[in-house]
């Protein structure tokens, strides 16, 4: 089989219609995860369809033509005036979920699809679309010059291009009448403007956030709900405006995703203002670990002073104590007059490096009595060792085994009563070596 010929082709969860890999079935921004897509009969339960255009802009349409759609299609479907250029991303049932999620009350809301869109169709978009940018660019220099407060964020060209849609940010009210005269008249199609917030201007640049991922109103979040900061106080989080603020300087939608569990664990911590009181002595709140179950009481308010950790639980048992007028010994549990034993760490005072300094010090100790034996090592050189009574031993090694002989460096023994010099001379008479010589040399007197 020839391999390097062949022509390969990716097949994703929509392979049909205008985008294949941007409709899929859910990795991507507005889209909706369609579980209901195997179920037979999903789509004849319903004509109501979810069509897609530009940013975050959805629309549903009735099928009244009965046309075979599927998630990927490119339709024209009906606006005001002309038609328009969307992808289908919904069908079946689940549509029906998504108009009332919209809030769409009124049928006339709800338009027509004429048809899949036709090749001459797709020209009038592309080319509608190629004009977007430059558009865009100019109205900015119109709005500058009219002196008006407010940023042209993007520009929607209608898919015949009879009409385009300016969104815009504005802090405050903008009369933009006199606008609208000069876009109509330089562009020649009908104005219509949009103002959008701070995060759909966020989802629609895209960037990465502080935890390192791709912004959520960038890939997934349909809707945006509005955060205040109660949900940071609900979830015990510093009100730092700068560690609470997202890439749109708003505050971060992420503090909406666990506030409602904080919320179902507080009701179980008891409230600030509560005083523990005990025979000793009263516990102020000092700060919760709500999702734990964990308070932690002081002995002084607002300081950290003897800190005793409980469960939320005891706590409210000392409350109801309280109440009733009794103190427990400590806020531990265990009442019976004892106070549950505390693990106490011995080694919590001590130093890493403790070992190594008695080490340093028993080297040093070693050292000098090192020093101290060289020293004597060599004092018994210099000097004579009597390991026998009467005798000395000196660097020969030589014992005296005779009581009262001496041995000098030679080395050689001495005789009872005698005295051995340095020159190693044997003398057995008991007589000095000097007293022989001095007899030997005494001449004779008459």
């Amino acid at each position: 089989m020839d391999y390097k010929n062949m022509k390969l082709k990716i097949m994703t969860g929509c392979d049909r219609g205008l985008c294949r890999r941007a409709c899929g079935r859910q990795d991507h921004q507005l889209n909706t995860y369609d579980w209901l897509a195997d179920v037979p009969g999903n789509t004849e339960s319903t004509d109501l369809v979810e069509v897609q255009f530009k940013n975050t802009r959805k629309g549903y349409y009735h099928n009244v033509n009965n046309l075979d759609l599927k998630k990927g299609d490119i339709v024209a479907v009906e606006a005001n005036p002309g038609h328009d250029i969307g992808v289908v991303t919904l069908t079946g049932r689940l549509v029906s979920l998504q108009v009332k999620k919209a809030n769409l009350k009124s049928a006339d809301d709800i338009k027509r699809i004429y048809r899949i869109a036709k090749p001459v169709d797709m020209d009038k978009y592309y080319e509608a679309k190629a004009r977007e940018h430059s558009t865009m660019i100019q109205s900015r220099k119109i709005a500058k010059d009219l002196g008006l407060d407010m940023k042209i964020g993007d520009v929607e060209y209608q898919g015949d291009g009879n009409k385009a849609i300016f969104y815009y940010i504005a802090d405050e009210r903008v009369d933009f009448r006199q606008l609208i005269k000069d876009l109509a008249a330089t562009f020649h199609v009908r104005i219509e403007m949009k103002q959008i917030g701070a995060r759909q201007e966020a989802g629609r640049i895209g960037g990465t956030g502080p935890c390192g991922r791709e912004l959520c109103c960038a890939t997934w979040m349909k809707n945006f709900v509005s955060v205040s900061t109660n949900a940071a106080r609900f979830q015990d989080i510093s009100l730092n405006p700068q560690k609470l603020a997202g890439m749109c300087a708003k505050l971060k939608c992420c503090l909406n995703y666990e506030v409602d569990d904080y919320i179902e664990a507080g009701k179980n911590i008891p409230s600030k203002e509560v005083v523990l009181q005990t025979k000793d002595n009263d516990y102020y709140l000092f700060k919760t670990d709500i999702l734990a179950g964990l308070v932690s009481y002081s002995t002084a308010k607002g300081v950290a002073a003897n800190l005793e950790t409980i469960t939320a639980e005891r706590a409210r048992e000392i409350i109801e104590m309280n109440k009733r007028g009794e103190k427990p010994l400590s806020l531990q549990e265990g009442n019976d007059g004892t106070q549950n034993e505390h693990h106490v760490d011995l080694l919590a005072g001590e130093s890493i490096t403790r070992f190594d300094k008695s080490k340093s010090k028993n080297k040093k100790r070693n050292n000098k009595r090192g020093g101290n034996g060289q020293a004597r090592n060599d004092q018994n050189r210099q000097g004579n060792e009597t390991p026998v009574k009467g005798s000395n031993k000196g660097q020969g090694g030589n014992e005296a085994p005779v009581k009262g002989s001496n041995k000098g460096q030679g080395g050689n023994e001495a005789g009872k009563g005698g005295n051995k010099g340095q020159g190693g001379n044997r003398n057995r008479g008991g007589k000095s070596q000097e007293r022989q010589n001095n007899n030997h040399s005494a001449p004779k007197q008459g």
